[in-house]
């Protein structure tokens, strides 16, 4: 076995086969916890040096804060140690005086009648202080000092009843019991309700005596660091348990689940499945109410740490209707089941919720092409548009008489060709910044004739111009939508001989031999 370990670790375990045994998986170690699950804190008070006297000068609640057994041994030596004392005092009265010798001697008056010995004296007290009084044992008038302890035995009586009796008193009355008869289940479960993730725990009420004005809250127990490096160790974090609702204030006659929603204010918003396996937290669970019974209040207290937190349970229900009244089964009441739950936390439900759907972004592509047929429907309404300036302001004698009846009659050809041409990638001029630099400087120029020419270059798709002379035009437009008016033959544009271009000016035949 030791040649097993050293060549395997000392994690090397070995597994008995036999069937009547199981095997068992290791235990995760158990974590130390701040508050138990019965509600007793686990801090202890160390070192504090000189503070111990701050404790005397609160003696009562150091009494009645002390545990039973303590409680009843100081009730029992300080009346014990009371008695013996004040029987002492009597006695030496009884010896200073001389009554001891001469107890019995009629004729002699002592300060206490029938008291001749210590055991005596010690029961004159006991007769007095319990005011049994028996009548054979009393205070005779010839002894002032007899009277004076007397008036000071009953002071000093009645101050320790009143401390020893109100301390047991206190201690009997603590609510601490009461306490016990409220409830919480074992674990605590997180699953959705009302389509959000929760974390719920539950509490209940065994007595039918109501708790009156209970609330509830709950604390998170974790230890962080700051950004400044500064660790904390648990540091408590308050968890919303509807205090802005009025949740907290609870009508506790039944079972209730409480319910803290987690949510971007949550110290749980990002908490998964899988991280909770490697938290460390706890949740301490406070219920505050004032006990019906005897108006005194009440606090039970309990704790979750992160192994008694179940992801994707429920509780079940103990709530049934019987004949006349509801019965609540405590049987089920700390039982669980699972639901279906998401596995990733809030925090990644969000941020999937938020990425933008691949149907409903638009592409780059289509949003240029989108643009590009609005631009292109715009330079069309911008070619009717300058028609119609045209035909109101006198186009008629701004371009030639041919160009115009050309114009007028190859109107709808034209437009067929824009729209056609329009489908492709174009670059539209509707306005002289847009033309090139050429027919910007003879559109500055003042001759009227560069003005009429310059209406055949005012359109322009793509790098492939539509209209940049009367030759193309007159190419380029069917002849069966010419105008059927004869064309003079004094005409500059047919005095050439069979090509327009020859009758444009010299800086149109340049450009268009350019392109």
């Amino acid at each position: 076995m030791a040649a097993l370990r050293r060549k395997f670790g000392e994690d090397y375990q070995v597994v008995n086969t036999n069937r009547a045994t199981t095997f068992s998986a290791p235990v995760k170690k158990k974590r130390q916890r701040f508050v138990e699950k019965n509600g007793r804190c686990n801090v202890q008070h160390g070192n504090l040096g000189g503070e111990t006297s701050r404790y005397l000068s609160d003696l009562f609640t150091t009494l009645v804060d002390l545990k039973w057994r303590w409680n009843l041994l100081i009730f029992i030596l300080t009346y014990t140690i009371a008695w013996l004392v004040m029987a002492s005092m009597w006695w030496i009265i009884a010896y200073i005086r001389g009554d001891l010798n001469h107890g019995h001697d009629p004729s002699y008056t002592p300060c206490v009648a029938n008291v001749y010995n210590f055991p005596s004296a010690f029961l004159f007290f006991i007769e007095t202080e319990a005011t049994i009084g028996y009548g054979y044992r009393y205070i005779t008038e010839k002894c002032p000092e007899g009277i004076i302890l007397f008036l000071f035995q009953s002071l000093m009586g009645s101050i320790v009843d009143a401390f020893l009796i109100g301390c047991m008193f206190i201690k009997m009355s603590q609510p601490k019991k009461r306490a016990e008869t409220l409830m919480f289940s074992q674990d605590a479960v997180i699953s959705q309700r009302d389509g959000r993730l929760c974390l719920m725990f539950r509490v209940g009420n065994l007595r039918n005596s109501h708790m009156v004005s209970a609330q509830i809250r709950c604390k998170l127990i974790k230890s962080r660091q700051t950004p400044e490096g500064e660790f904390l160790p648990l540091d408590q974090c308050e968890l919303d348990v509807g205090f802005g609702t009025g949740a907290d204030q609870l009508f506790l006659v039944s079972p209730l689940t409480i319910c803290h929603e987690i949510n971007p204010k949550s110290p749980f918003f990002d908490l998964s499945q899988r991280s909770l396996m490697n938290e460390q937290f706890e949740i301490v669970v406070i219920l505050e109410g004032i006990v019906e019974t005897t108006g005194m209040t009440c606090q039970a207290r309990t704790s979750y740490t992160e192994d008694e937190v179940l992801w994707g349970h429920r509780f079940l229900p103990v709530m049934s209707l019987e004949e006349g009244f509801f019965r609540v089964d405590y049987s089920q009441f700390h039982s669980t089941f699972e639901v279906p739950t998401p596995p990733y936390s809030v925090k990644e439900q969000e941020e999937k919720n938020s990425l933008p759907s691949p149907q409903s972004t638009p592409t780059p592509a289509l949003t240029e092409s989108h643009g590009a047929r609005r631009d292109r429907v715009f330079s069309v309404d911008c070619i009717n548009t300058s028609e119609e300036r045209g035909r109101q302001g006198g186009a008629g004698g701004r371009l030639p008489s041919k160009l115009q009846r050309m114009s007028s009659s190859g109107k709808e050809d034209l437009q067929r060709k824009v729209l056609l041409l329009s489908s492709q990638h174009a670059e539209k001029a509707c306005s002289t910044g847009d033309l090139p630099m050429k027919l910007q400087r003879l559109s500055s120029s003042p001759s009227p004739g560069a003005q009429n020419r310059l209406q055949l270059k005012s359109l322009k798709v793509g790098f492939e111009p539509m209209t940049q002379s009367t030759g193309d035009l007159y190419q380029r437009s069917p002849p069966t939508t010419l105008s059927p008016t004869p064309v003079p033959m004094h005409s500059p544009l047919l005095s050439a001989g069979g090509r327009l271009e020859d009758n444009l000016p010299p800086k149109l035949r340049k450009m268009n031999a350019d392109r």
